[in-house]
C-alpha cells in the first residue's frame, strides 16, 4: 500500500476543513458553527484542526477565500465559451448574476450578518471581502470586454456585481430563477449603450493606429 505523503494529506486535510466550514456555516450560521462540528463534518479530530486553523476566526478566513477563488475559477473556466460583440455583453450579464448563488453565497451571508455585530470577525472578513471583491471586479471587466478607463464603465461593472448579490439574496427565500432571466435580459440592455461603444470606440483607435503605419 502506498502512504500519501504529509504534505498531501495535510493539504487534503486543510481543503475537507474548510470545505466543512462552508457547509456548516451555511447551515447553521456563524453562531451555531463551532471548530468541533467543522471537524467532526470533515471527518477530522478537533484536535487535528486546531493544528490547520488555530481559531474558528483562521478557518473562517480561508473558507472566505475558497468560496472566492471558486467562484473566479468558476468564472474564468467559462469565459472562453462567451462570443465576441454585441452578444458577449448579455452571456456575460448572465454569468455574473448568477454568480452569487447556492450554499456558498449563503454561508458568505452568513457572516456578513454575523460580522456587523462582531468586532473580531469583522476584523477578519472585511480585507478578505475586499480583495475577492476586488478580483470578481477585474474578472467581470474581462468577462464584458470592456475599457474601465472609458466614463461610466468601472461603475456599471460595480453595479452589475452589486445587482448579483441583490439576486442572490432574493433567491435564498424562493426560487428566482424566471424573474432573474427577465432582469439579465434587460440588464444587458441597459448597459448596451454605455459598454459596446466604449469597445467600438477602441476598436476604431486601432484602426486608425494600423491605417497610418
Amino acid at each position: 500500500m502506498i502512504r500519501e505523503p504529509q504534505q498531501e494529506r495535510s493539504r487534503t486535510t486543510r481543503r475537507r476543513l474548510v470545505e466543512a466550514a462552508v457547509e456548516t456555516i451555511g447551515e447553521l450560521g456563524w453562531n451555531g458553527t463551532t471548530v468541533a462540528l467543522i471537524a467532526e463534518r470533515a471527518g477530522v479530530s478537533r484536535g487535528a484542526a486546531q493544528h490547520h486553523f488555530p481559531t474558528r476566526e483562521d478557518l473562517v478566513a480561508a473558507a472566505v477565500e475558497h468560496v472566492g477563488e471558486i467562484q473566479i475559477v468558476e468564472l474564468r473556466s467559462r469565459a472562453a465559451e462567451l462570443p465576441s460583440g454585441r452578444s458577449r455583453i448579455e452571456r456575460a450579464v448572465d454569468m455574473v448574476l448568477n454568480l452569487y448563488s447556492g450554499p456558498m453565497f449563503r454561508a458568505a451571508l452568513h457572516l456578513w450578518v454575523a460580522a456587523s455585530t462582531d468586532e473580531a470577525l469583522r476584523a477578519t472578513l472585511v480585507p478578505l471581502e475586499a480583495r475577492v471583491g476586488r478580483e470578481a471586479h477585474r474578472v467581470t471587466v474581462e468577462l464584458l470586454g470592456v475599457d474601465e478607463s472609458h466614463q461610466g464603465v468601472r461603475e456599471l461593472v460595480q453595479a452589475t456585481l452589486d445587482l448579483a448579490r441583490g439576486l442572490g439574496l432574493a433567491n435564498l427565500l424562493t426560487d428566482d430563477t424566471k424573474r432573474r432571466k427577465q432582469i439579465v435580459a434587460q440588464w444587458a440592455r441597459v448597459l448596451e449603450p454605455t459598454l459596446a461603444p466604449a469597445k467600438s470606440t477602441e476598436n476604431s483607435r486601432n484602426r486608425e493606429v494600423t491605417d497610418n503605419v
